[in-house]
């Protein structure tokens, strides 16, 4: 029986390797739902091609033009935000490629665990702001969530069939855009050269993230609710190649790691076909064309994100919504040239500093704490 899928961001970078994968796995996987931010051109050429019951544009701006070009199919169009959610827990989907950028991809991961569908999460957000709402759900409901970041699928890989407690987490960070810049040179880096990144392509947002290490940080959170390890066993080292992924080391001493390519399609394909595997022809490593891997220890002066990222998780409650939401914030800023590099942790700092804490937050309390560091935010950066 084909899995029924909702791929939540097709028109993004992971959405679109998702539908590279079921293009190559036809028997396996049919696409029932697509949504996108405002990109309805994309939307509808791929609504056509898979044949898709439902797409939703994000941007309700966007909902005309995209319903006149689908005029002619029986795809049901639909707008706004609260109807990505809604897509998400429908009967007709039984696997949730969340593949969403930032807090907006909380609301549709709730959606999809609510009613135990298999979340193949790529939205990191869903769990670095509401980890324990998100978790206690996905027990609550048995729904399954499966890793998509190469970092967390690497460990859930390297974690497949042991027994044994792990002695530490082991995430690689390729050190983003500016890892050959010494701290003194960033003053006055530009978006281009921060959006330039050395081994991945990847969305504006993210390779922002990467550049500041702000990822990084969202992904030591991550790994501790999705493996249920705490931060003082979760460790990050520098390693340019980006061929290893991520480790995991046992209390014997053996480290198990998982390496490829930088292609996003590896961890999708595993995600979506667990506990089996893709079969990829085209997908052959040559080690004589990587014969050096080489690791390095994060400068945390250059990138002092990282801490404040660990400092969050061990804090809990809203800490990490209040710097996610103040990142989405001076990301955007920056991008839109109206900040400074260096700014985008100084907004969070402002932000950490001055928001309402909040230990065992609701959904509603992480709405509320998700508004407030965004007016922190505009605050700071006089927006």
């Amino acid at each position: 029986m084909k899995q029924q899928l909702a791929v939540l961001g097709s028109t993004g970078s992971i959405g679109v390797q998702t539908l590279d994968i079921v293009r190559e796995n036809p028997d396996l996987f049919e696409i029932t739902t697509l949504t996108a931010h405002h990109n309805w051109q994309q939307l509808a050429a791929q609504a056509r091609e898979f044949d898709a019951d439902t797409v939703v544009i994000a941007d309700k701006s966007c909902y005309a033009p995209l319903r006149e070009a689908l005029a002619d199919t029986d795809t049901k169009v639909y707008a706004g935000e609260e109807a990505v959610a809604q897509v998400a827990e429908a009967g007709n989907v039984n696997v949730v490629v969340n593949a969403l950028v930032g807090y907006a991809g909380l609301a549709p991961t709730v959606a999809a665990l609510r009613k135990g569908k298999k979340l193949a999460l790529a939205n990191k957000e869903s769990l670095v702001v509401g980890g324990e709402v998100v978790m206690r759900m996905a027990a609550d409901n048995k729904a399954p969530i499966l890793p998509i970041d190469s970092e967390h699928s690497a460990i859930f890989q390297c974690l497949a069939g042991e027994q044994s407690p792990l002695r530490r987490l082991i995430i690689t960070c390729s050190g983003g855009s500016f890892r050959d810049l010494k701290r003194e040179e960033l003053a006055h880096v530009t978006v281009e050269q921060a959006l330039k990144h050395p081994q991945w392509n990847m969305g504006a947002k993210i390779t922002i993230d990467s550049s500041t290490l702000v990822n990084k940080g969202f992904e030591v959170i991550e790994a501790h609710w999705l493996f249920g390890t705490p931060a003082d066993r979760i460790s990050v080292v520098i390693h340019p190649q980006s061929i290893i992924h991520s480790m995991v080391e046992f209390e014997d001493g053996a480290i198990k790691a998982q390496l490829g390519t930088p292609d996003m399609r590896m961890p999708i394909s595993y995600a979506l076909m667990f506990p089996h595997r893709a079969v990829r022809e085209s997908e052959r490593f040559d080690f004589f064309q990587h014969p050096q891997l080489t690791f390095a220890e994060v400068d945390r002066l250059k990138y002092p994100a990282l801490d404040i990222a660990y400092d969050c998780l061990r804090k809990g409650g809203t800490a990490a919504c209040t710097m996610n939401g103040s990142n989405e914030m001076a990301v955007a800023a920056f991008l839109a040239r109206k900040c400074q590099w260096l700014d985008i942790v100084k907004t969070i700092e402002y932000a950490l500093d001055k928001a309402t804490f909040t230990l065992h937050p609701t959904l509603d309390d992480l709405e509320m704490a998700n508004e407030e560091s965004r007016r922190l935010a505009r605050e700071y950066l006089a927006l």
